[in-house]
C-alpha cells in the first residue's frame, strides 16, 4: 500500500469512529431517511438550512464503518456551502465512486471524500458509500 492509500484508510477509519456529526439536530429545516437493504446500513439525515446555505447537517442510524465514514465525510464537506455547489459536490462524489472519468480539479473540490475513491474496486461496498450522498441529493431536489 502506497503512502497514499494509507492516509486514505486513516481517514475512513477516524471518520468511522467518529460521533461529532452523528447527533440530532435541534429544529431541523428537513430530513431525509436512507436505507440499504442490502446490508442494513440505516441513516437519517438532518438538515438546518439558513437560506441557500447548508448552515448544519447531522446524521443518526447504524451501519458498516464504510457507510458511517462516507455519511461523516459528505457532512463535513457540505456544511457552509449553497445548495447548488453541495449539489455540484454530490454529483462529483457519484462519479467517482461509479468509476466515471473527473477531472484533478473535480477530485481536488471532494476534499477528503477523495479519501472514498478507491471504494469503486469494491462492487459490494459502494452501495455503503452511496447511501448519505444520494439520501443528501433527495433532500436537497425536493
Amino acid at each position: 500500500m502506497d503512502d497514499l492509500e494509507s492516509i486514505y484508510t486513516d481517514i475512513i477509519m477516524q471518520h468511522s469512529t467518529e460521533t461529532y456529526n452523528k447527533k440530532s439536530l435541534e429544529n431541523p429545516t428537513d430530513k431525509e431517511h436512507g436505507h440499504n437493504p442490502s446490508c442494513g446500513d440505516d441513516i437519517t439525515l438532518e438538515l438546518k438550512m439558513n437560506g441557500d446555505v447548508i448552515e448544519d447537517l447531522s446524521f443518526t442510524g447504524h451501519g458498516c464503518a464504510i457507510s458511517q465514514a462516507s455519511t461523516s465525510i459528505m457532512i463535513d464537506l457540505l456544511k457552509g456551502k449553497t445548495k447548488s455547489e453541495a449539489i455540484e459536490l454530490i454529483n462529483i462524489f457519484l462519479k467517482i465512486i461509479k468509476r466515471e472519468a473527473v477531472s484533478e480539479e473535480e477530485l481536488e473540490k471532494l476534499e477528503e471524500a477523495r479519501a472514498l475513491k478507491n471504494i469503486s474496486n469494491m462492487p459490494a461496498r459502494v452501495k455503503c458509500a452511496e447511501l448519505a450522498w444520494y439520501t443528501m441529493q433527495k433532500l436537497l431536489e425536493r
